[in-house]
């Protein structure tokens, strides 16, 4: 089992499970069910549905669940029966923006590895930036599946693929985009996301994202254990990677960097800050390339620049925007050392709070201190 390093310093709970995909789930269900409760309630109230008609919004989605990821239905199950809700409910916590057609949050990821990195491993990470009570939502959570790979993730609400990594070093997190080709009846991203920590490697990655149909546009910063990267673009039309540079350095927010889908119409449906965010974020990278370490990447998820819409976002008093309102914050800070098989955690804006690191037990063995 992972062990949490530093237990002064929790903030997010932290619950695990090992199993089935029936017992993986029940066992969630039990540990989260308030958070999963809650986020449900949450849920009905902003998008004006009751619980009814919020599963039988979900229950359209269920022969796609079906068709791309099944087993994910048999932990689906378990989820409800763990957190006594009723399986249509559980199957919304996996769709989230999706019942509606919305696509909500701003974003800042990074990756850096081979010559950027002071000691050429890989660094991978992002902050999440959301409305305030997400917070009251998320937790850390750690799976041990009888037949597939180890996990580690940030998560909230019952949903059972989020931002992590998994015991062969394949890491993701994720951007929403703004603009791009309309919304299509298909999975949402959150399944997606946990069958990426599924795969070995980022080949697999690519053959799972060109296979599996989503019904909104986002972003994937990926990773896996022999220190590769790789930025995809997801869109209902199909993905487009971006071309690694020679510097090791990848950064992207929250618009279109290629394609044809790279253009002002699709900026403009941007978060007006997304530029000047992914600037910075290529700039603080730049200025550190060949000397990367943890502490920089740190310092990186808890910029200011362009405050209080900068990498490390704070409400503010300013107008609001469709995608995330003025109440818009950093709910989360978060790196992955693939290669260690290590995510560190920070509950809320980095500039105020620690990173909790947490470790897989990758084979058995021990983890390190």
């Amino acid at each position: 089992m992972p062990r949490l390093i530093d237990e002064r310093n929790v903030r997010y709970p932290f619950y695990e499970a090992s199993g089935s995909a029936a017992d993986l789930g029940r066992q969630h269900g039990e540990q989260a069910r308030l958070r999963i409760t809650s986020f449900l309630g949450w849920l009905c109230e902003s998008l004006k549905m009751t619980e009814r008609e919020l599963a039988q919004r979900a229950a359209r989605f269920r022969p796609l669940f079906r068709k791309w990821c099944p087993h994910l239905l048999d932990e689906i199950q378990g989820l409800a029966q763990g957190a006594g809700i009723n399986e249509g409910l559980a199957l919304a916590c996996q769709l989230r923006g999706e019942l509606s057609k919305q696509n909500t949050g701003g974003c800042t990821t990074f990756a850096a590895t081979g010559i950027a990195t002071a000691d050429g491993a890989t660094l991978i990470g992002q902050n999440s930036d959301m409305l305030p009570e997400m917070r009251e939502f998320a937790y850390v959570l750690h799976l041990t599946p009888d037949d597939r790979p180890e996990l580690i993730m940030w998560t909230f609400g019952g949903m059972i693929g989020y931002h992590g990594l998994n015991e062969h070093g394949v890491a993701h997190f994720a951007n929403s985009l703004g603009g791009g080709p309309d919304w299509q009846f298909a999975l949402s991203h959150y399944p997606l996301k946990r069958l990426i920590l599924e795969q070995r490697n980022l080949d697999d990655v690519r053959q799972l994202i060109r296979d599996v149909p989503v019904a909104s546009s986002g972003n994937y910063m990926l990773s896996d254990g022999t220190g590769a990267i790789a930025d995809i673009e997801v869109t209902p039309r199909g993905a487009t990677e971006i071309a690694r540079p020679q510097s090791g350095l990848l950064a992207h927010t929250n618009h279109f960097l290629c394609g044809a889908h790279a253009c002002e119409a699709n900026w403009q449906q941007s978060l007006p800050d997304s530029h000047p965010r992914q600037l910075r974020a290529e700039a603080f990278l730049t200025e550190r390339a060949g000397r990367f370490m943890l502490d920089d990447a740190k310092k990186l998820l808890a910029d200011h620049d362009g405050h209080p819409v900068s990498i490390c976002r704070h409400p503010h008093t300013g107008p609001g925007d469709s995608i995330l309102p003025n109440t818009g914050r950093t709910v989360a800070g978060l790196i992955a050392e693939p290669q260690l098989g290590r995510l560190h955690v920070c509950s809320g804006n980095p500039c105020e709070l620690p990173f909790v690191p947490f470790e897989l037990n990758r084979n058995g063995h021990e983890p390190r201190p």
